[in-house]
């Protein structure tokens, strides 16, 4: 593998991270919502799901996935009522920080079972195993995978940050109630472009 093949694959990672989709909008209302460490707690449980993911899909689970059928359809449909369930969460928030909820920040388990329901992180995986792998090359994959993971990780960071930020700034829990709607609508949308797609 040489250099040629390592800056496009960070390209590629950086972009499919960075960019919005459900784990990003969860991790700025975590930002928000919840004290910096319970996000990071999240984005460290949604990395490692990613690229548990990332690998199984490098050595074939994409394959069995479209072999086995209706697997996919059930895969698509629990995607979606995780993220429906995340979203009544988004909406029934008060926008207030009440002493001792911290138990209930989605957590480092959240973080990785949301990943597994997340077509966005399947076909993150899928594509870039497609782009820039070579078949099921373990070694190829492995390297891809940690490449990936600090870009992961510090993309999602980023959206915690950006809610840290928000939060810092925007003092009245009404901005709050008014931002976690938002992001809950948000979340609805995905999933009715799920149904639909």
């Amino acid at each position: 593998m040489t250099i040629t093949l390592i800056l496009p694959m960070t390209a590629f990672a950086l972009a499919a991270s960075i960019s919005p989709g459900p784990v990003n909008l969860v991790c700025l209302s975590s930002g928000t919502r919840y004290p910096l460490s319970k996000g990071l707690m999240f984005v460290t449980g949604a990395t490692l799901g990613f690229i548990v993911l990332f690998v199984a899909i490098g050595l074939g689970l994409y394959s069995i996935m479209t072999a086995v059928p209706g697997l996919n359809e059930l895969l698509r449909w629990a995607g979606i009522v995780f993220l429906l369930y995340l979203s009544v969460q988004l909406l029934r928030d008060d926008g207030r920080l009440h002493e001792g909820e911290t138990h209930k920040a989605p957590g480092f388990l959240t973080g990785a079972i949301m990943q597994w329901l997340n077509p966005k992180a399947w076909l993150a995986s899928a594509s870039g195993i497609g782009a820039y792998t070579s078949g099921h090359d373990l070694r190829e994959v492995i390297i891809f995978a940690m490449l990936y993971m600090p870009i992961c990780w510090l993309s999602l960071s980023c959206w915690v940050y950006a809610g840290v930020y928000l939060r810092r700034y925007i003092q009245r829990p009404i901005v709050l109630v008014i931002l976690n709607r938002v992001l809950a609508l948000l979340l609805v949308a995905s999933c009715i472009y799920l149904m639909i797609g």
